[in-house]
């Protein structure tokens, strides 16, 4: 998912991209239950890494996923970005909706969540353009994680705590990017991050939706360089 990211290696940056248990094919691991199963999974990996501290972040469920490390392990955060995300939890038709998403991956498999989510996780522009290169490859992200491991996230994604609390805590730098055609996430959310942490930028990706960094890489990358380059 963060291939475009690690071009970021060449300005010096060490350029970590964890995968989460059970994406992308990966087996070994239960299911996630919870936020916290990933973020104890990252904390683990820093260690073996032996990476004392280091920018910490993720887009959409990695940002629930960075909230809950910084919940329970702030020490590793030399700054944090928060890209396409919010702070809090699922309202109550949020939760049903993740139960009905459980039950068609259940029954359908993931190419039928992939049918379900792709309108809503890219801007039409892009879901639209030709050759539908980036299209192809989010439903090939998608397609790549089986329904348990799918099903897991879901279930870990509606059990998630309200974060809004966390956010006047948060004293590390701190750049919050959104797509200016996120459906699932809309920028004034960010807005409410942005003012919610003391000191922390706001970046409008153009011409992207809920997948900035896969739907504008060189846009997400220049924000994301200049804020490596100015705060940390």
């Amino acid at each position: 998912m963060f291939e475009p990211q690690l071009a970021l290696a060449e300005g010096g940056w060490t350029v970590i991209a964890p995968q989460l248990r059970g994406m992308d094919g990966a087996s070994g691991d239960p299911p996630a239950s919870s936020i916290d199963d990933y973020a104890g999974d990252v904390i683990d990996l820093l260690d073996a890494l032996h990476v004392p501290d280091a920018v910490i972040g993720g887009v959409s469920m990695g940002g629930y996923v960075t909230f809950a490390l910084f919940r329970h392990a702030p020490r590793y955060f030399r700054a944090m970005v928060l890209a396409d995300t919010r702070s809090q939890g699922d309202t109550p038709e949020g939760i049903e909706g993740r139960k009905r998403m459980i039950a068609l991956v259940r029954g359908k498999g993931a190419p039928a969540v992939a049918d379900e989510m792709l309108p809503k996780l890219l801007a039409d522009a892009t879901r639209l353009q030709q050759p539908p290169e980036v299209a192809e490859r989010v439903r090939a992200l998608i397609l790549a994680n089986s329904a348990e491991a799918i099903a897991g996230a879901l279930t870990a994604l509606m059990m998630r705590p309200d974060s809004t609390p966390l956010l006047k805590s948060i004293h590390c730098p701190t750049l919050v990017l959104v797509g200016d055609h996120d459906a699932v996430t809309p920028p004034p959310l960010s807005e409410e991050l942005h003012r919610g942490i003391a000191g922390s930028e706001l970046a409008i990706v153009e011409g992207a939706g809920h997948l900035s960094s896969i739907e504008q890489p060189a846009a997400f990358n220049a924000a994301l360089a200049r804020f490596l380059e100015h705060r940390v």
